[in-house]
């Protein structure tokens, strides 16, 4: 287990520097190019573990690939190539990978049987199953004893009887979710009717974006989205991709900047595709101080490069479409809510029960471990700002959830003394080089054995 001890910023964090690619696309753009017809190249730094799951779930359905000069190289085997696993199909703690995958499955004609961690074993993964089973899915979980109802992994899926077709299907999501969205759009590529699907709220677009730039036939209309599976040809063409730099993590960098003395950080190449740009808007009201200058777009992917300043803050409230844009940044939001002037108010978050942790009530423990007065609500938080002095030093743990792990070290690096994180090893899932990328730019972190700061 390793723990990070913190120290608190003696100077301004100061430089220009990448973050991962955004895993969310890297988890797409995986498996689309193994359902590819053709050799495609996926490139976009240093994968967390939960791409990795899905690269080692696509090796164990037959697709190879190799790593190159810092690419993906993955040999596509067509959409209807996917093998039988020999065993279980293990996705660790992503849940991307484990919701993407099941709506491939369930066209196939053969079973698989996907598990995963601990965590990822607790998380809701009805949603996805109900709406399979619609278009005709053979899909089975384990009911939640805790919550009636509810399936949860193991997911036994498949074999979908002959002729091995899926059907069409109308849906209306009842929460907003990019996962679900995703698994019923790539389910859609294998029905012989088309796919409609109509969220709350917009959730992130990614998949469709990438469909449509590989030429399936899919349109949208605001939370509506159509997928006409049966005028398409069936052929995904190869491609070549540079993920863009992941918004999610250069959220990290970019709250140090805004609560640091003196910072200046700037962060290159990265998506700031529309669906995911909430916390930029959220940082914007709070008069935060954050440029965008748009560079281009990668497969329908807008790129910008970010430049972040310290500077005050003021509260805001946080809610509605704006918070389902930006609904993974809510950890390090409430950092800056915990530095922001006045009541900052976070609504229509309950979203986040249900992620790696419970992320409302571990937020709200972490927040009051540095002496930020905060109240939890069902679906958010209240936290009162606390702008004029230090934080507490702190010991807090991260309950294996690499967001709520690295706010609690930008939260240190405000602290009136050292802060320790235990068990910050879960924030490889998203940020491999976090702490090496923080130390570039000023911060001094020691990492330290887990075992030795228990006994």
């Amino acid at each position: 287990m390793t723990d990070l001890l913190v120290h608190p910023a003696v100077g301004p964090l100061v430089g220009s520097v990448p973050v991962p690619g955004d895993k969310s696309i890297a988890h797409r753009a995986i498996l689309l190019a193994g359902l590819a017809t053709g050799t495609s190249r996926v490139r976009g730094g240093a994968l967390g573990d939960d791409n990795r799951a899905t690269l080692a779930a696509l090796g164990a359905l037959g697709v190879a690939h190799t790593e190159q000069a810092g690419a993906l190289v993955i040999d596509g085997v067509g959409l209807h190539g996917l093998r039988a696993p020999a065993g279980d199909i293990d996705c660790g703690n992503s849940g991307t990978t484990m919701r993407l995958l099941a709506g491939l499955l369930a066209a196939q004609p053969f079973r698989a049987r996907l598990v995963g961690d601990a965590s990822l074993s607790r998380r809701p993964m009805g949603r996805i199953a109900g709406p399979l089973r619609l278009r005709g899915a053979r899909i089975e979980g384990r009911l939640d004893p805790s919550k009636p109802g509810e399936t949860t992994a193991p997911l036994e899926i498949g074999p979908l009887p002959s002729p091995h077709v899926l059907g069409a299907l109308e849906y209306d999501l009842p929460v907003a979710s990019a996962q679900v969205k995703s698994a019923l759009l790539l389910s859609g590529l294998y029905a012989d009717g088309a796919t409609w699907l109509r969220e709350p709220v917009v959730s992130r677009d990614h998949t469709e974006r990438m469909l449509r730039a590989l030429g399936v036939p899919i349109a949208s209309l605001g939370p509506m989205v159509e997928l006409d599976g049966p005028s398409w040809s069936g052929d995904l063409p190869a491609f070549d991709l540079e993920v863009p730099g992941d918004l999610s993590a250069a959220a990290f960098l970019i709250a140090a900047a805004l609560l640091v003395s003196g910072s200046r950080v700037g962060v290159r190449r990265v998506g700031i595709n529309p669906t995911r740009t909430g916390f930029v808007e959220l940082v914007r009201d709070m008069g935060g101080a954050l440029e965008v200058a748009a560079r281009g777009d990668e497969l329908g992917e807008p790129l910008g490069d970010l430049l972040a300043a310290f500077g005050p803050l003021r509260a805001v409230r946080a809610g509605g479409e704006t918070l389902t844009r930006a609904i993974d940044e809510v950890p390090i939001f409430c950092a800056l809510a915990a530095r922001a002037r006045g009541l900052t108010v976070i609504r229509d978050a309950a979203e986040l029960r249900v992620k790696e942790s419970d992320r409302i009530a571990t937020m709200a423990r972490v927040l009051a471990a540095f002496g930020v007065p905060c109240e939890e609500r069902p679906d958010g938080l209240v936290v009162e700002g606390v702008p004029d002095r230090p934080l507490d030093a702190a010991d807090v743990k991260s309950h294996g959830d690499h967001r709520v792990a690295m706010t609690a070290v930008v939260l240190g690096l405000l602290a009136r003394g050292p802060t320790r994180v235990r068990d910050a090893g879960c924030i490889a899932t998203s940020f491999p080089r976090f702490v090496g990328t923080l130390r570039a730019l000023g911060a001094t972190i020691d990492v330290v054995d887990g075992a030795e700061a228990h006994s």
